[in-house]
């Protein structure tokens, strides 16, 4: 059973850095982008041609599955080597049958071992979170989501331009699959009375301000460089 019924957010993280910050980072940092391996240009040749601040979204994805069931098990244990078999409730086991080369190595009263066939009661809990950038690959979420990294009112910063807002290209939907199928772990095939409950917890879009600067190289190549602008590193 999967409960859909989950909280939906949309988190936008604050830029650390302004548009004059950025431009004398891309200054620095311009040739970097036409570094070949044993060639760079000269920083007259790359020319600084525009700027843009996107909002790049990452999906975050977290959820909670429970499960409870009966699985047949073998827990062996040692007896006494005059024991020749265990009696457990209606069950009787038989002791293990020892090799030649065991009985040499314990001898006569080397202690004798039981496999009792029993039934198990297992209790699953499994909790995690995961993340997909805006092209829908998993990733490690680096950021500290906290109320002074935040904005406070993200569809607002949203809205100002749209048209520079990435959205997550995987379906909420496709993320949800991935990470049931991450939590609901193979269980042993022998199992009865198998009762399970998959829960949403969150599905949030989590916004990451990025600047593109374009930049103009030797021959005219195009380049980018992107600037984390909440964390002020580039990419």
């Amino acid at each position: 059973m999967i409960n859909t019924d989950y909280e939906s957010k949309i988190i936008v993280f604050k830029k650390n850095i302004d548009e004059d910050t950025v431009k004398e980072i891309v200054e620095n940092k311009k040739t970097n982008v036409f570094k070949k391996i044993l060639k760079k240009p000269k920083r007259e040749e790359v020319h600084f041609h525009s700027i843009k601040l996107n909002y790049e979204a990452i999906l975050m994805v977290s959820g909670t599955y429970v499960a409870n069931f009966f699985r047949k098990a073998i827990h062996p244990i040692k007896v006494d080597f005059n024991v020749k078999e265990v009696v457990l409730g209606d069950g009787v086991f038989p002791i293990r049958t020892k090799s030649g080369l065991h009985k040499a190595l314990t001898g006569k009263k080397g202690k004798n071992k039981v496999d009792l066939e029993l039934e198990e009661h297992v209790f699953i809990e499994n909790e995690d979170t995961i993340y997909f950038d805006h092209h829908g690959k998993e990733i490690n979420f680096p950021f500290k989501i906290n109320p002074k990294s935040i904005e406070n009112y993200p569809k607002r910063i949203l809205s100002i331009n749209p048209l520079n807002v990435k959205k997550p290209e995987i379906s909420n939907e496709s993320a949800i699959n991935i990470l049931t199928k991450k939590l609901m772990k193979p269980k042993d095939k022998d199992v009865r009375d198998l009762q399970e409950e998959f829960t949403i917890n969150e599905v949030s879009e989590v916004y990451i301000p990025i600047y593109e600067a374009r930049l103009i190289g030797p021959k005219k190549q195009v380049g980018l460089l992107r600037i984390d602008a909440a964390r002020k590193k580039v990419l």
